[in-house]
């Protein structure tokens, strides 16, 4: 289908016509579209009458939500496990990985997901080193010249820089990894379902990613991907009933069969919220209608209208790279007094956020060159250079 942002907007994001706000903050809550909110509002009247959900509809939702999450990374099914967020996938990472003692990588300035669980595995003997930054961006250079060091076992990093919007070369850092015998794990939620990604393509160990930011759907969903060569070589260490093949049989629970799945669903240790993943897929569905090409060339568009406007501001620093390569759907920049910035931001409801000193916006599908160019006569009209 041809993407038609005007149409989209109307169709799923109809109260954007009359609400004041610009909303420019899918990357910390993707709002949900009209047709996820139908789905939300028909599973909540369901879950009011629990004895009308019948077991096939919450096996099929979470069927669908891992054969999509599938398509949306370019992954096999097999390879999916349903999350609540990207957290607990890294945490499965760090856990469940086979790694000796020795030194993990990942870049200062990274969202604290990549550090913690990781900074946890002192007593194994595993250290987590931060690759420092250059010019204030992840210095990737540095990382891939680190990772032949015979004491590094793993790397961890974000697709996508949460404060920067710098998108990492994964495939070139992922075959410095698997040259040198080193784990690649990948926090993937800053770019999934509006960047294009083929992870059958790319030397990735694990990728974990949350739903509710780019991929428009309610919090508490989420995935990781776990390749298919390292499935079954993974011991799950949180172990519950879910993750066992015999608890498909709700007739003969006691019958008790310590007997993983045998595809990703090994790592799915709980009851997850059936109707969530009934809303994600929704959303998902229309960003797989739509069409992650389309969508990331329309945020393409509305990112490069923000870069070109920095440009003309002697005032403002560009922290986002300039490349279109090395950017997603955040932009961010730094004015002279970031904090007065985001004020005037907040009075005039342009929604955003104020990250590591810089504004931060970051347009979906759903966001026009009218509300950008609105908001940059905004800041011109307020501060002028």
């Amino acid at each position: 289908m041809t993407f038609d942002p005007a149409a989209l907007r109307t169709r799923e994001y109809g109260w954007m016509a009359s609400d004041p706000a610009i909303y420019l903050n899918a990357a910390s809550t993707g709002p949900m579209p009209a047709r996820a909110v139908a789905v939300a509002d028909e599973w909540s009247r369901l879950r009011a009458r629990p004895h009308q959900i019948p077991l096939t509809l919450m096996f099929e939702a979470a069927a669908t939500a891992r054969r999509q999450f599938a398509q949306l990374v370019g992954a096999d099914v097999e390879e999916i496990a349903l999350m609540t967020n990207t957290t607990y996938g890294l945490n499965l990472a760090a856990r469940a990985l086979p790694l000796r003692p020795g030194v993990i990588l990942t870049f200062d300035g990274e969202f604290p997901s990549c550090v913690y669980p990781f900074q946890a595995m002192r007593s194994r003997g595993i250290s987590l080193e931060l690759v420092p930054r250059k010019d204030g961006l992840p210095d990737e250079d540095t990382l891939v010249a680190a990772i032949a060091r015979p004491d590094v076992v793993a790397v961890v990093i974000s697709w996508v820089q949460f404060a920067s919007g710098f998108v990492a070369d994964l495939e070139r850092i992922g075959n410095a990894c698997r040259a040198n015998g080193v784990f690649f794990i990948v926090d993937g939620i800053q770019g999934c379902g509006v960047r294009p990604l083929n992870l059958h393509a790319l030397p990735v160990d694990i990728f974990a990613s949350g739903a509710q930011k780019w991929q428009l759907s309610p919090w508490g969903t989420g995935f990781v991907y776990v390749r298919r060569e390292l499935v079954q070589q993974l011991e799950p260490l949180d172990v519950g009933w879910a993750c066992m093949r015999a608890s498909t049989d709700y007739a003969r629970l006691t019958d008790y069969e310590f007997d993983f799945f045998p595809d990703a669903r090994r790592f799915e240790v709980v009851t997850i919220p059936y109707h969530d993943f009934a809303v994600a897929n929704a959303s998902t569905a229309m960003l797989l209608e739509i069409g992650v090409e389309a969508v990331a060339a329309h945020i393409a568009s509305l990112v490069g209208e923000v870069i070109d406007w920095v440009g003309t501001r002697p005032d403002m620093s560009l922290v986002t790279p300039a490349d279109p390569a090395r950017r997603a759907g955040v932009v961010s920049f730094a004015p002279a007094d970031p904090a007065a910035t985001s004020a005037r931001l907040h009075v005039a409801q342009v929604a955003h956020v104020l990250r590591e000193g810089a504004i931060r916006l970051s347009p979906h599908c759903y966001n026009t060159r009218d509300e950008i160019r609105a908001v940059t006569q905004l800041l011109d009209a307020e501060t002028p250079p």
